[in-house]
C-alpha cells in the first residue's frame, strides 16, 4: 500500500484533535458546543478553516467578529491574531488545515 490513511473521532461533544502533523500539512478536527471557544491565540501557519457542521464565529486582528456557515472554507494568512468561538445553538465541527506546517515558519 503506497496510501496512508487517517481517522477523525465523530461525535458531538467538545474535541480538539491533531490528525496529521507533518512538514508538509498539519490537520485538526475540532467540534465546540454554544459557547465554547479556542484560546486566543496567533496563526502559526497559512491555515484553512473547513465549517462542515455548524456556524463558526471568528475574530480576526482588530477586525469585527464574522459568522461563517458550513460549506465555508476560510483562509487566515500567517501570524494573526485569531479568537475562534461558537456562538450558536447548533454544533460546530470544522477542520484546520495549516499548509505547510508550522515547523516551516520555526528558526
Amino acid at each position: 500500500m503506497v496510501e496512508k490513511t487517517y481517522n477523525f473521532t465523530r461525535t458531538s461533544g467538545k474535541i480538539i484533535e491533531r490528525i496529521i502533523d507533518d512538514e508538509n500539512v498539519a490537520i485538526n478536527h475540532m467540534i465546540l458546543n454554544k459557547g465554547e471557544a479556542l484560546p486566543e491565540h496567533f496563526s502559526n501557519s497559512n491555515v484553512y478553516m473547513i465549517v462542515i457542521r455548524g456556524t463558526i464565529t471568528l475574530q480576526l486582528g482588530d477586525q469585527p467578529v464574522h459568522n461563517y456557515p458550513a460549506g465555508t472554507i476560510i483562509n487566515i494568512p500567517y501570524n494573526i491574531k485569531m479568537n475562534v468561538s461558537n456562538q450558536q445553538e447548533e454544533t460546530l465541527e470544522f477542520f484546520v488545515v495549516k499548509a505547510p506546517g508550522p515547523g516551516h515558519f520555526k528558526p
